[in-house]
C-alpha cells in the first residue's frame, strides 16, 4: 500500500395579513433560533469528536490543527497486559476485529486512539480491488490522512496475510500513513508481503460483510473493547 498517493502501493385565497411584532419579539425570537443553533452545533461536534473514557480514557490524540488533522502521532495508551477488539460498523454490516501486539503494536495504538476520537466515523472506504479494501482517509483521494506518519516495523518471519489481515498504507518514502489502513479480502497477490505494512489485527467476524464492501461504502463506527 503507499499514499501520495497511498494505497496497495399555485393560487388560492390571499394570506391574512401578519401583524407586525415590537423589538423585543424579534428579539427573543432570534435568542431562541441562536440558543437552538448554537446547541446544533455543540451536538453535532459530540458527535463527531467523542471523548474517550473508561479503558481507553487516555487515548487522546496530540493537538487538533483541523477536524481530523493532528500534530504528530499519538502516544501508547494500551497496556501489554490487556487484551483489544473491535466492532468496525459499516454500511454493509458489521466486521470484528482483534489486534495483535508484537511489532504492530505502534500501528494497533495508532488505530485504536484515532478510532476513540471518531477519526474513522463516516469515511469511505475509497479504494476497493478484489483482494483488499481501503479507508482512513478524510479526503477519499488516496492523499490524505490525519498529519502524520508513523514508522514501519520490521515485518515478522513468516507473517501470514490472510484474508481479513489489517494493514496500514505506505508511503513513498517508505513510512507508513497515519490514517489510511487496508484489509485484505483474499489472500496477498503472489505470496506474503516482504515489505511492511504493519500487519496490527486480524477479522474474527463478518468476513462476509468484509467481501461485500465497494467504494460506495463507508465506515459509520468504530466501539472499541478491552478484557
Amino acid at each position: 500500500m503507499s499514499e501520495r498517493k497511498a494505497g496497495l502501493v399555485s393560487g388560492g385565497e390571499p394570506a391574512a395579513p401578519v401583524r407586525s411584532r415590537g423589538p423585543l419579539s424579534a428579539l427573543g425570537v432570534t435568542g431562541i433560533v441562536f440558543g437552538l443553533v448554537l446547541l446544533a452545533g455543540v451536538g453535532l461536534g459530540a458527535g463527531i469528536s467523542p471523548h474517550p473514557s473508561g479503558p481507553f480514557a487516555k487515548c487522546v490524540t496530540s493537538t487538533t490543527l483541523a477536524p481530523r488533522t493532528y500534530t504528530a502521532p499519538p502516544g501508547l495508551c494500551i497496556s501489554k497486559d490487556r487484551h483489544y477488539t473491535a466492532v468496525i460498523q459499516t454500511t454493509q454490516g458489521s466486521i470484528g476485529i482483534s489486534f495483535l501486539g508484537g511489532p504492530g503494536r505502534v500501528a494497533a495504538n495508532n488505530f485504536i486512539v484515532l478510532a476513540a476520537n471518531g477519526y474513522f466515523n463516516g469515511l469511505a472506504f475509497f479504494k476497493s480491488q478484489t483482494w483488499s479494501i481501503q479507508s482512513g482517509d478524510p479526503t477519499g483521494t488516496g492523499r490524505g490522512g490525519p498529519g502524520y506518519t508513523i514508522p514501519t516495523a520490521a515485518p515478522i518471519s513468516g507473517d501470514q496475510w490472510a484474508p481479513g489481515s489489517l494493514g496500514m498504507a505506505q508511503l513513498s518514502d517508505g513510512n507508513l500513513s497515519g490514517g489510511q489502513f487496508f484489509i485484505t479480502k483474499a489472500a496477498w497477490p503472489g505470496g506474503n508481503p516482504t515489505t511492511s505494512y504493519d500487519h496490527f489485527a486480524n477479522v474474527t467476524s463478518g468476513i462476509d460483510v468484509l467481501g461485500q464492501l465497494t467504494a460506495a461504502d463507508r465506515v459509520v463506527d468504530v466501539v472499541l473493547r478491552a478484557s
